[in-house]
């Protein structure tokens, strides 16, 4: 294969890329859709929400909207983590709301190629594979990519 080739089939691979923003819960590396993320935050001054779901820790002021923020981690039923200085927030909408995703960390944008996006295993923890699109695999590790509607859908089927 020649230079220029191998440039040719690099650039064509990363033309067909999808970009998506990831970020970490418990050690784990998650990606969502580019397209559904609005803005990346410290989440600050939440009031909490009284007889609200587990996952709902409150509401916050986000340049004068109103915002849910919802713990990933309890979305994915694991413990809450140790509390910090910097609650970071991933700002999605979900039918016509706006939330804020809490999570441990946010990382870098990743390019991904749609065709290698493979289903969950099936030995997967159903909480998780419930709000997976499927998986990426990436030097050894699995990179899961979140169903926004999913991870935000909680409070439609407690209340039907």
């Amino acid at each position: 294969m020649t230079l220029a080739t191998a440039k040719t089939e690099s650039a064509a691979a990363f033309a067909g890329s999808v970009d998506c923003p990831t970020v970490m819960v418990a050690g784990q590396t998650l990606a969502l859709p580019i397209e559904r993320v609005h803005d990346v935050f410290v989440a600050r001054d939440m009031t909490g929400v009284p007889h609200a779901a587990r996952e709902i820790v409150g509401l916050l002021n986000l340049r004068g909207r109103v915002v849910t923020a919802v713990s990933l981690r309890r979305r994915l039923g694991l413990p809450d983590g140790e509390p910090t200085d910097r609650q970071m927030a991933v700002g999605l909408e979900h039918l016509g709301e706006s939330y804020g995703l809490l999570v441990d960390d946010v990382g870098e944008v990743m390019k991904l190629n749609p065709e290698s996006l493979q289903p969950n295993p099936v030995h997967m923890d159903p909480r998780w594979s419930g709000l997976s699109r499927g998986v990426h695999q990436l030097d050894g590790k699995l990179l899961l990519v979140l169903d926004v509607d999913a991870v935000l859908a909680f409070q439609t089927a407690r209340s039907a």
